[in-house]
């Protein structure tokens, strides 16, 4: 549902012209990165016990194992992007494919660029959204709802209005669309309280308390968890957590090292 979402309503902002010149900024497709980061990434998503949102949103929850496997995972970013690992992810990001050639080269391809081009754009969302209803029905969408909480439906509806959002807002206050990533805010975020600047690229940078240079996409990883603490507290779910054995945070932070490599080799 937040994916059928988030698809048409970017890609409506980006056709209405409400992104600017450059709209939605599509990666560079390189594969080997993708799939090798991709992997890596998944392998640290089972050792933290979450994916780059999950290990944010359960320190709202009032998990203290997230918290170090945020750690983890934002001290190899940064040692990903800027750090002694920097050059290996340039040589496995340096494998690229495009379509077309010389100066008509697509370095950063759409799914309609394989089939023909831009003109086919709203054909093949179309199909990929009519691909999806089967499932989204299956779930039953107007069915009961849950005694506490929303329902899947009305939940994956809000996150694919938050993606647009994002992408707007970013525009407007931020200096570039930016949707909604993991992997890139939370380096920036650390780098700013570690230095005072985030270091982001193209960005409006803001000042907290008149104090640094943080990016736009840093502060929604101020609020993740702060939305959950304040969802967690609502329905009655906030308990604070400590692993029982100190192996186990070893193995969070480790996962978190290992799944940040893999974020930032794949792109997110």
């Amino acid at each position: 549902m937040a994916l059928a979402v988030a698809i048409v309503g970017s890609n409506g902002l980006e056709a209405l012209g409400l992104l600017g010149d450059d709209g939605l900024t599509r990666q560079t497709f390189a594969p080997i990165a993708a799939v090798v980061g991709g992997y890596i990434f998944g392998l640290g998503i089972v050792m933290a016990g979450g994916c780059g949102s999950g290990v944010l949103y359960k320190q709202g929850e009032g998990t203290f194992a997230a918290f170090v496997a945020m750690l983890g995972f934002g001290l190899s970013l940064i040692a990903s992007y800027h750090g002694p690992l920097q050059p290996l992810m340039q040589f496995l990001k340096g494998y690229k494919v495009s379509i077309g050639t010389g100066d008509d080269a697509i370095m950063n391809p759409a799914l309609w660029d394989i089939f023909g081009g831009p003109q086919y754009k709203w054909i093949i969302i179309a199909v990929i959204v009519v691909a999806m209803l089967p499932v989204i029905i299956k779930g039953k969408p107007f069915g009961k709802q849950p005694k506490k909480g929303w329902s899947w439906s009305l939940g994956g509806l809000l996150v694919g209005l938050v993606i647009i959002g994002a992408w707007w807002t970013s525009y407007q206050w931020g200096g570039r669309a930016r949707g909604l990533s993991f992997s890139g805010p939370l380096a920036e975020s650390m780098f700013f309280f570690l230095t005072g600047d985030s270091g982001a690229k193209n960005d409006q940078l803001f000042s907290i308390f008149g104090y640094g240079a943080i990016s736009w996409s840093s502060l929604y990883i101020l609020g993740v968890p702060l939305g959950a603490f304040i969802s967690a507290k609502g329905l009655g779910e906030f308990k604070l957590t400590t692993p029982r054995e100190a192996a186990e945070l070893l193995r969070v932070f480790f996962g978190g090292v290992v799944m940040g490599i893999g974020g930032a080799l794949a792109g997110g």
